[in-house]
């Protein structure tokens, strides 16, 4: 980073995701120079600077969920005072699902140059490791945690022809399969991919509902990103009225309320709501 002027600038280090030997020479040079280091964790930010033999010499604070609201503030008056200031999370970059938009925003506001030193980003690594499509994708992010909202969420979203990534939390990744086989199909082609880069990387490219299974029997752990193909049209040829109106009764019995399993049955053959709606109640 540059010395200290009239005005800092703030650069997003983009962190390995396991590997520290996918560090770029210019994370090295701004962790080394620059005047304050905002880690999500300092505790990671210390062993990866032992890890590239790197020593901080400015000064670290921590910057995470919990505090990102009150020390932006802090960071902002410190950018002002002329430092030079790095915001590094966990992996990848910074505002991907991680702190550091806030930060970004306010940097902008107060007329603050912001830069990058680009690095790996779990979205890319996943979705080019997955043999899905990238020529067009779009990145959910984390599914809601309520099973009502995450459900209808991907409701909305089972339409989607684009290539679908999403992260997700070890302990709720078998719900959100079993969700998504439910609202995508269970034969739409996926893949899970944990602890990208790391000693025991593994990347699963199986149907949704071959996933959902695996999922249900063996727990994951790490760090986990879903690719899901986007909607190539219906899932299945219709069915007759009979065969819908078991579709719907299965869901009811799992605890789906009669209109979300309305819904699913009609996302997952590719039919108008309304039609399935009245082949239930005829």
């Amino acid at each position: 980073m540059d010395a200290k002027s009239d005005v800092g600038h703030l650069v997003l280090l983009g962190a390995p995701l396991g590997n520290p030997a996918d560090a770029s020479a210019r994370l090295r040079e701004v962790l080394a120079t620059a005047d304050l280091v905002a880690a999500e964790d300092t505790r990671r930010l210390a062993r990866l600077a032992r890890e590239l033999e790197v020593t901080v010499t400015g000064r670290i604070v921590s910057y995470f969920e919990g505090n990102e609201e009150r020390r932006t503030p802090e960071l902002v008056e410190a950018l002002r005072a002329g430092l030079g200031v790095a915001l590094i999370t966990d992996g990848g970059m910074p505002s991907v699902s991680d702190p550091g938009y806030r930060l970004v925003r306010a940097a902008l506001d107060a007329g603050i140059p912001v830069t990058a030193a680009p690095g790996p980003s779990a979205v890319t690594t996943a979705l080019t490791l997955s043999g899905l499509a990238s020529d067009r994708f779009c990145f959910e992010g984390f599914l809601p945690r309520s099973p009502g909202a995450r459900r209808a969420r991907l409701t909305a979203l089972a339409t989607e022809e684009r290539t679908l990534v999403f992260f997700e939390a070890p302990h709720r990744v078998a719900a959100s399969l079993a969700d998504l086989a439910t609202a995508f199909g269970a034969h739409r082609p996926a893949a899970l991919c944990r602890e990208l880069t790391k000693t025991y990387e593994q990347v699963l490219r199986r149907p949704l509902g071959e996933l959902a299974s695996w999922a249900a029997e063996k727990p994951a752990r790490g760090e986990i990103t879903l690719v899901v193909a986007g909607a190539t049209g219906p899932a299945r040829q219709r069915p007759d009225d009979e065969t819908l109106r078991s579709a719907v009764t299965v869901r009811e019995e799992a605890g789906r309320s009669r209109r979300d399993a309305v819904t699913e049955v009609a996302v997952e053959y590719g039919l108008r709501r309304r039609e399935v709606y009245d082949i239930v109640h005829r």
